[in-house]
């Protein structure tokens, strides 16, 4: 198949939802899930975790949700495809470390669609770093160069500060926003400099990669920023402000998320914070998929002329992942073009 996808708002055509099956925390507590995942407690905290595969009552609702919104995005038209069973119990290693796998959870995390190809990003966290093998037999990737990850990539001795070091290029998909011609990339535990210089120069020159810093530096970008379309971005209140806001956005209408509605939180299993609510799927510039307990940032939406299509994901915390995560776009109706203001 052919990838064609360009910005976040254009009408979706053809898209990947994930799957719950074998998701589990990792068992293998090494210096990366520690840095990524748990870079704001203290070694003792971290010995103490829960790790294992999730309980199966988490499992089964996760992938009911997960097969209802598959058959809700089918029902508009929109070709959807499903990721094949994985044992992320099985070890991979390299010629420095071994460690076992995460989950099919959030497609969105590992590959990265611009243009017409898709990129198999350098992951930061040894658990993950295979995991795009999840889509083989979908379609053809480009590989970054694989990073070794070293424990001295990872410094958590300024917490506050992202803990991922620059030694060498690294990023996760769920990093990067597509805005046509731009790319608004954070640096943060999950994405460093070195990715960004990488990424920059695999695009070349049709593209231009923003560096946001100094906004969040805790895992990704989708839950701090939503593009909803050209000229309009969702803000998370509690990191972005004008002081902070990237120069992309400076000329565009800005939302300031309303305070999420309550979602559930299995209790000792980690899990995103509540900003999680403002992770939507883009269907197009008019309609977004949403955690359907968000009703108070439906409303808000709706003031702007964007419907929304409310979707049941009761483990969106625990399992870390909301509609945009869930999902990976790879066919969007529209060309590539310069929305920058």
């Amino acid at each position: 198949m052919k990838i064609n996808t360009h910005a976040e708002w254009h009408p979706l055509k053809e898209v990947v939802v994930g799957t719950a099956t074998g998701a589990q925390v990792p068992t293998i507590r090494d210096e990366s899930l520690h840095a990524v995942c748990y870079g704001d407690i203290s070694d003792s905290d971290f010995a103490g975790i829960k790790t294992g595969p999730f309980p199966g009552k988490i499992i089964d609702e996760a992938n009911e949700d997960l097969n209802k919104f598959a058959d809700d995005l089918a029902a508009l038209g929109i070709k959807v495809h499903r990721l094949a069973e994985m044992d992320y119990t099985r070890i991979y290693e390299t010629a420095d470390w071994a460690v076992d796998g995460q989950y099919g959870y959030c497609p969105r995390d590992s590959v990265l669609t611009v243009g017409n190809e898709a990129i198999a990003t350098p992951m930061v966290l040894r658990h993950r770093q295979n995991e795009a093998r999840m889509f083989d037999g979908l379609f053809d990737m480009v590989e970054a160069p694989l990073p070794r990850l070293l424990d001295s990539m990872y410094d958590r001795s300024e917490l506050g500060k992202p803990t991922l070091m620059n030694h060498e290029p690294a990023f996760d998909a769920a990093n990067c926003l597509k805005i046509g011609s731009d790319i608004l990339y954070l640096v943060s535990n999950t994405g460093n400099h070195a990715g960004a210089d990488w990424l920059q120069e695999h695009l070349g020159p049709g593209y231009r990669v923003h560096r946001v810093e100094d906004v969040y530096v805790f895992i990704h970008v989708d839950s701090t920023f939503t593009v909803l379309r050209p000229g309009l971005v969702l803000l998370c209140p509690t990191r972005v402000n004008e002081n902070n806001l990237p120069g992309l956005f400076k000329g565009w209408d800005r939302i300031y998320a309303v305070e999420p509605d309550p979602m559930q939180i299995a209790e000792g299993w980690g899990g995103a914070s509540k900003w999680i609510a403002m992770n939507l799927l883009s269907i197009g510039p008019d309609l977004v998929a949403i955690e359907d307990n968000q009703v108070n940032l439906m409303r808000q939406l709706e003031k702007y002329g964007i419907d929304s299509m409310p979707v049941r994901l009761r483990h969106t915390r625990t399992l870390g992942g909301g509609p945009h995560c869930v999902t990976l776009d790879l066919v969007r109706e529209g060309v590539l073009e310069d929305y920058s203001c």
